[in-house]
């Protein structure tokens, strides 16, 4: 197998502080590599040096001749362009404009849309359109997921999943690199640890890494308290071995000072220790038009203290805007809602709109008009309880050279962090979480996940995670458009299982004839045809090149069902066109080829 990227001998530090020391690493054809590691660990510094953009202080990075690498960022630069249509089409080959205009609308991009007013997330969305058609060999993803609503985080996970480019994914959302990756790099401390198995298995080889790390440790441990004990208690007249034990005891305290430890969890906790009415909300018929747009449509709700309850659906359908009506923020056009009693809210809102940027952590605490002073400096009241801001912000991971500095300094993951400080300082029983999930680390959504179960309060969710999703909520509402909804028990995973019957008929079809094979080969009393290796390696593979092509069929037949498109973009249709008739002519060739070996297969007793 040959070799695309090589890092070898790495290290980097930004000031004082090492990011990278000796760190070696190999990227080879069709590697599907998760990258993870805990915020501020270094993921996207290593992207940005397999990319180029950052030159180590040591070490060599090496590229194979030709090979050609697209890098994704979290927060794309694009203001050398006047549209979103200007950046996605520039450098991209004409014989792939028809792929961005499937992509953009898989992706639900607006490309008219102008740079100085497009959004954080339709600019990400928009640089993940250019990244996927253009002809690179390596893809680098630094949390594609972000601002994708669950059904385009499912398109992305299918396209990369069928794709034969190598990739490198940071992301937050175990579900997606569960199901894509077959490799996994952990940056931890400086170092990246590698194993060959994709992030399903990461967990269960992280924990026993630690586990292996401790006894280490703890062994250490007891070797230095051993000899120190005897360095007081039994230096006796043998001058020469007792000199030499000293020095073995000082090598030992030298090893235990280069352990690097590991980085903590937050010490979350939520508390709700005044309980609302049984009857937190109570929402009958109401309706809500946004000029043309109808955002739902005749939607009754009765939700109950203790419930937990995710909104799901496509962007700007308006999930905010539902929460926003149950909560009495914005009034239905018709209907009635009516709040339950003693309602203590919490909200985590997905613009973050509750931190001022130009302040610093601290003052985002103590000058804050909703979290009580205790009258000493630096101390607020902490779920009735007096805490020193240094030490409640600690308990968030936050150090003391963070305090001072203002909170636009800070990663998204950490300014996620701050805010659910903030949200957790008072007690609360009606819990509000607007996407909570962007770019928390996976330690964290693991904790925030224990928080919400311990939770005593309600819960309203709003996530396109979908494992986050399925071990938080029990109800879910799926907002499908135009006013409709759905209201069912459990999450997205439970909707999703209940919307598969039949979906495949081609593949049904496919068993019909294998049936009817059967029975043909039970009546015939012919010699047994041979049936070769090369044969059933060909039967193996078959199956997914069929669904591979019937995907972009589907597309392609979705892409020219807009009946506007021959008329305002005829080249754009008819090389949509010729792409369609070509591949509806390989998918008959195949399916004539799968039908001839599985006959085959059947006749030679190999099935």
């Amino acid at each position: 197998m040959g070799l695309q990227i090589s890092l070898s001998n790495i290290s980097l530090s930004f000031g004082e502080e090492p990011v990278f020391n000796n760190l070696n690493l190999l990227i080879h054809p069709r590697d599907r590599i998760a990258l993870v590691g805990r915020n501020g660990s270094g993921k996207s510094t290593l992207l940005k040096i397999l990319q180029g953009l950052v030159v180590q202080d040591e070490g060599n990075r090496m590229l194979s001749k030709g090979i050609s690498i697209g890098y994704m960022e979290q927060d794309p630069n694009l203001s050398k362009f006047t549209t979103l249509y200007d950046y996605v089409y520039s450098g991209i080959p004409e014989s792939n404009f028809h792929l961005i205009e499937m992509t953009g609308k898989s992706l639900g991009i607006d490309l008219e849309v102008s740079v100085s007013e497009s959004s954080g997330g339709e600019r990400r969305r928009a640089a993940l359109t250019k990244l996927i058609v253009g002809d690179h060999d390596i893809m680098l993803l630094d949390e594609p997921t972000n601002h994708l609503d669950v059904e385009a985080i499912e398109w992305l996970e299918s396209e990369l999943k069928y794709s034969s480019k190598s990739f490198v994914i940071i992301s937050h959302d175990r579900t997606f690199l569960s199901n894509l990756t077959n490799d996994t790099i952990w940056i931890d401390r400086g170092k990246a640890r590698r194993c060959s198995v994709g992030f399903g298995g990461f967990e269960a080889w992280r924990d026993k890494v630690w586990h292996e790390e401790d006894e280490k440790m703890h062994k250490l441990n007891r070797k230095i308290l051993s000899e120190s004990r005897w360095s007081v208690e039994g230096i006796s007249a043998r001058r020469k071995r007792n000199q030499g034990r000293l020095k073995n005891l000082k090598k030992l305290r030298e090893q235990e000072k280069s352990y690097i430890p590991r980085m903590g969890t937050a010490n979350m906790k939520l508390a709700s220790e005044k309980k609302s009415g049984q009857l937190v909300v109570d929402a009958s018929n109401i309706n809500k038009n946004f000029s043309s747009k109808c955002i739902i449509s005749n939607f009754s709700i009765q939700i109950k203290r203790g419930d937990r309850i995710g909104i799901v659906g496509p962007n700007g359908i308006g999930k905010t805007t539902l929460i926003k009506m149950l909560l009495g923020e914005v009034q239905p056009d018709s209907g009635k809602i009516k709040l339950g009693t003693n309602l203590i809210i919490a909200k985590f809102d997905q613009m973050r709109e509750q931190l001022n940027l130009e302040n610093s952590l601290l003052q985002n605490l103590t000058d804050d008009p909703n979290i009580q002073s205790t009258g000493t400096a630096g101390q607020i009241l902490v779920r009735g309880k007096p805490k020193h801001v240094a030490g409640y912000l600690k308990d968030f991971l936050f150090s003391e050279t963070q305090l001072r500095s203002p909170v636009k300094s800070l990663s998204g993951g950490e300014k996620a962090r701050l805010l659910l400080a903030k949200i957790m300082v008072k007690e609360s029983n009606l819990l509000i979480l607007d996407e909570p999930t962007n770019d928390l680390d996976l330690e964290t959504l693991d904790l925030l996940q224990e928080v919400i179960a311990e939770y005593p309060g309600t819960v309203l969710l709003i996530s396109h995670d979908r494992d986050f999703l399925n071990r938080t909520v029990e109800t879910s509402i799926i907002l499908t458009g135009k006013g409709k909804f759905l209201k069912i028990a459990g999450s997205w995973v439970d909707y999703k299982s209940s919307k598969i019957e039949n979906t495949k008929p081609d593949t049904e079809k496919r068993k019909k004839i294998k049936n009817n094979s059967e029975e043909t080969s039970n009546n015939q009393c012919s010699p047994k045809p041979r049936y070769s290796f090369v044969d059933n390696h060909r039967l193996e593979q078959l199956p997914i090149l069929i669904e591979r092509l019937e995907y972009e069929i589907k597309k392609l037949e979705n892409f020219l069902s807009d009946t506007t498109l021959y008329l305002d973009h005829p080249v754009k249709f008819e090389k949509a066109s010729t792409a369609l008739i070509e591949r509806q002519t390989e998918l008959k060739s195949l399916e004539d080829e799968w039908f001839i070996l599985e006959e085959k297969a059947l006749n030679s007793g190999r099935h």
